[in-house]
């Protein structure tokens, strides 16, 4: 990458590790939330969900605007109200007797301000690279989420510990300084917004889901699924390492970082192996939801310590190989005239992935352990049987150099 472009790019990567706190960093303190304001594991899933399902709404319409109005002026005001949202939460549980909920109203205004945030910032990273630094740049991108996925853990214990509420402070402080560097120091190409009307922006798109719909709606999938469930095993984890095998604090935002860490190391490495090797795309994908699959199916049988964490961990390591080259397939499947909507479009599946996992998961620990984990490990299986049917990187990738 050249040199003039380090600290651009560094800014647009500070996008996607910010949004990745919105849950990640909330996860550790759940235990403690349901303590402080009398909830159960099913109430403090929802705040999750109450972020994530407003992204998912908002997402493709975010998509759409930039692909016309620029990706920049979507995502300032988007990062303004992430920010503002985690002030609402915050204040509230400091003022109100009964916070919770002003905590989900703050959680859905984050929610519509994420909504325009990590896609629009991978659209606009698919606009300004091309192929193999494509490959690279967007593998940098998700690496920067997964690296806020690996600090959120321990981050949230850390100002669990100080105060509950502390995390929803934390969102503003972060957020809104990254806004103002965001369209301070980042360039965007202003020749490539779209510039057909509204009933031509349409027929484009049409034409791109006639033509690659069913490669691209497995690519969805296998996205949404790959987060659905590390997700969920993540809030399940969380709620075992404190309930079950008494870790609290530092200890235990350390032992939920490590297969974060995995998955993040991951990221970062198959963003830099697949640079330049598109044919490779796709075995990633199936080699990632195989490792998932085995995953989850192992836990089904084998409890303690070290098989929850080892297990998430080999879990990590399927999302991470997984997800750089899920990003390049679909950055890459169309020009940049429609990148914008079909990118936004796997935000949203993906942001209903992150939202039902928790409480999916928790729901489902008031039945059978081995039948939940087969289940999500059925998912994860699907994942890799539509990926092997329909994605053909060849094909999905023919318009890349657009």
């Amino acid at each position: 990458m050249e040199r003039s472009r380090l600290l651009p790019f560094a800014v647009l990567a500070a996008v996607p590790f910010v949004m990745v706190l919105g849950n990640s960093m909330l996860i550790p303190v759940f235990p403690r939330l349901e303590s402080e304001l009398g909830l159960n594991q099913f109430q403090v899933g929802l705040l999750v969900t109450a972020f994530s399902v407003p992204a998912g709404v908002v997402i493709p319409f975010a998509g759409a605007f930039s692909d016309h109005v620029g990706r920049k002026i979507i995502m300032f005001p988007a990062l303004l109200l992430y920010g503002s949202g985690g002030l609402i939460a915050g204040c509230a549980s400091v003022l109100t007797r009964n916070p919770f909920p002003w905590i989900v109203a703050g959680r859905i205004v984050q929610g519509i301000g994420a909504g325009g945030t990590y896609q629009i910032a991978l659209a606009l990273t698919g606009d300004l690279f091309r192929g193999g630094a494509r490959t690279q740049a967007v593998g940098s991108l998700e690496a920067a989420n997964g690296f806020g996925k690996v600090i959120s853990p321990v981050a949230g214990s850390a100002l669990g510990a100080l105060a509950w509420f502390a995390p929803f402070f934390a969102y503003g402080a972060l957020a809104i300084p990254v806004a103002f560097a965001l369209w301070l120091l980042v360039d965007e190409p202003t020749e490539r917004r779209a510039k057909q009307s509204a009933g031509e922006y349409v027929r484009s798109l049409a034409g791109i889901f006639r033509k690659k719909g069913a490669a691209l709606l497995a690519a969805y999938f296998a996205g949404a699924a790959g987060l659905f469930l590390l997700f969920g095993l993540l809030s399940l984890v969380s709620d075992e390492l404190e309930m079950k095998h008494d870790l609290t604090g530092i200890a235990k935002g350390f032992a939920l970082a490590v297969p974060v860490t995995v998955m993040t190391l991951t990221t970062y490495t198959s963003g830099r192996l697949l640079r330049d090797r598109n044919r490779f795309l796709t075995p990633a994908v199936i080699a990632g939801n195989g490792l998932a699959a085995g995953a989850l199916a192992a836990l089904a049988f084998l409890g303690g310590l070290y098989a929850l964490i080892g297990f998430a961990s080999a879990m990590g390591l399927g999302i991470g190989l997984m997800l750089p080259a899920l990003n390049t397939l679909i950055t890459g499947a169309t020009g940049p005239k429609e990148r914008g909507v079909v990118t936004a479009l796997y935000g949203t599946v993906r942001f209903f992935g992150v939202a039902a996992g928790p409480p999916a998961f928790g729901l489902a620990q008031g039945g059978s352990r081995p039948v939940m984990f087969l289940v999500g490990a059925g998912i994860a299986a699907a994942a890799l049987a539509l990926g092997a049917r329909f994605i053909q990187s060849q094909r999905l990738l023919e318009e890349a150099g657009r």
